[in-house]
């Protein structure tokens, strides 16, 4: 049996405001944005620059419960996990264009890591991996 994640859905407050934040501050890139007539909303991908794994989908609120969770879908633990091959030239990128972010850079057994949120407040690990390190940083 093979299986694999092929989309993440996040919940966000408006399409347009969250392309424009992950395009032009994380420089993620469009994948697909189409409109679903039957049901009214569109579907929308983005992925990091290079990415070959699972996109982000961008699911607009249409309930006031699903208003109630952006920014915090995972109760505020880090939700997201942005691996780069070169952390200081992202974090020095994504600092200067007004990135918050909330755990400074940290040297770990695993790699090089900070926490920033994005636009909603959901929180983002950025690390770049030590080659041979397990692709899972302990909990």
């Amino acid at each position: 049996m093979k299986q694999s994640i092929v989309h993440v859905a996040l919940v966000v407050r408006d399409y347009d405001e969250a392309i424009r934040f992950y395009t032009e501050k994380l420089s993620f890139t469009v994948v697909e944005d189409s409109y679903q007539p039957e049901q009214d909303k569109r579907w929308v991908l983005i992925a990091p620059p290079g990415s070959d794994g699972p996109a982000l989908l961008l699911a607009r609120a249409s309930t006031p419960e699903q208003e109630q969770v952006i920014g915090k879908q995972t109760g505020g633990r880090v939700f997201l996990f942005l691996s780069t091959d070169d952390f200081w030239r992202d974090y020095n990128r994504m600092v200067s264009v007004g990135i918050t972010f909330v755990r400074e850079p940290k040297i770990e057994s695993y790699g090089t890591v900070a926490v920033f949120e994005d636009l909603y407040g959901n929180l983002w690990d950025l690390l770049e991996w030590i080659p041979q390190a397990p692709s899972t940083p302990p909990q």
